[in-house]
């Protein structure tokens, strides 16, 4: 017992420091938001550098919200309406509107501004993004994680493309379980006002999606499309990178956009055409199949 509390004494012993830690009053002045009313004393535990005694300049500071009993960063900014539940996550510098409900397991990566009255589902990834008003995001949501963008060197080797910019939400707007929306290299990728979204769906960098857009499951977006309002896309339809598409287009299940759609319409196949022509297409294989057959 003797020689361990020898050894123990010869540790430095202050390899933590514990200061006060108190609600930051120039973000609520700025943004007229309340951070927190903890009644009780709360205390951070900053380390040190045991070499030199120098504190950790990103040392990280986090407080337990009073309202679901989650974590959000002390320069956060987040309305008293705020549910944040517990086992999620507010990073530095975040804003967070009035009502704003944060799931179970959702963490909200620094600098994410989301609206008020936006509901977020549990397991939700947000960074790198701004969410307008009155948005449903459900479980399992990523926005503003890195696009899948990269180029080839002398060696012949991949090597990966910056990718530096944000994701817009628009207000009103509805993101399905499992969607992915990738942040922009060299625009915005942009969701307009009142689309909906549906599950499990792939939105790539630097798209641009209208007001009122239509996407269902498993429809596929390439990077640096642009769609227009009011648009449908039916289940697993796939757009290639750099395509546009014009307003009031609306896209059978399956189909494939392999080029520009100038015309309000109706299309569909693969690659995708106007409707009938479309339709004249499988009726004149089906002609043929049953010629064979007979």
């Amino acid at each position: 017992m003797a020689v361990t509390l020898k050894r123990l004494s010869s540790i430095a012993p202050f390899v933590f420091k514990i200061f006060p830690l108190s609600t930051p009053s120039r973000f609520s002045t700025l943004y007229n938001f309340s951070v927190s009313s903890i009644n009780q004393t709360t205390l951070h535990i900053r380390p040190v550098n045991p070499e030199n005694g120098a504190e950790v300049d990103d040392a990280q500071e986090f407080l337990k919200w009073q309202n679901g009993g989650g974590h959000f960063h002390k320069s956060s900014c987040i309305d008293p309406t705020v549910l944040i539940e517990i086992g999620a996550i507010v990073h530095s510098k975040s804003v967070l509107g009035a009502n704003v409900h944060v799931g179970s397991g959702t963490v909200i990566g620094p600098c994410v501004t989301i609206g008020q009255f936006t509901k977020i589902g549990y397991n939700a990834a947000l960074s790198n993004c701004t969410v307008g008003d009155s948005c449903v995001i459900h479980s399992g949501v990523c926005i503003g994680q890195d696009g899948f963008g990269f180029c080839v060197d002398e060696d012949g080797n991949l090597v990966k493309k910056p990718q530096m910019l944000n994701v817009r939400i628009g207000n009103h707007v509805d993101i399905g379980a499992n969607t992915c929306i990738d942040r922009g290299s060299w625009r915005e990728t942009v969701i307009g006002d009142h689309s909906k979204i549906d599950n499990l769906v792939q939105i790539g960098h630097n798209v641009v999606i209208g007001k009122s857009c239509m996407l269902c499951g498993q429809v596929g977006i390439a990077g640096s499309v642009m769609i227009g309002d009011y648009a449908v896309l039916g289940g697993r339809v796939a757009v290639r990178d750099h395509v546009s598409i014009a307003s009031k287009v609306r896209l059978a299940a399956n189909s494939c956009v392999t080029k520009d759609i100038r015309e309000p319409g109706d299309y569909g196949g693969f690659p995708a055409v106007p409707i009938h022509v479309w339709r004249r297409q499988i009726a004149i294989q089906c002609r043929r199949s049953n010629r064979e057959k007979s």
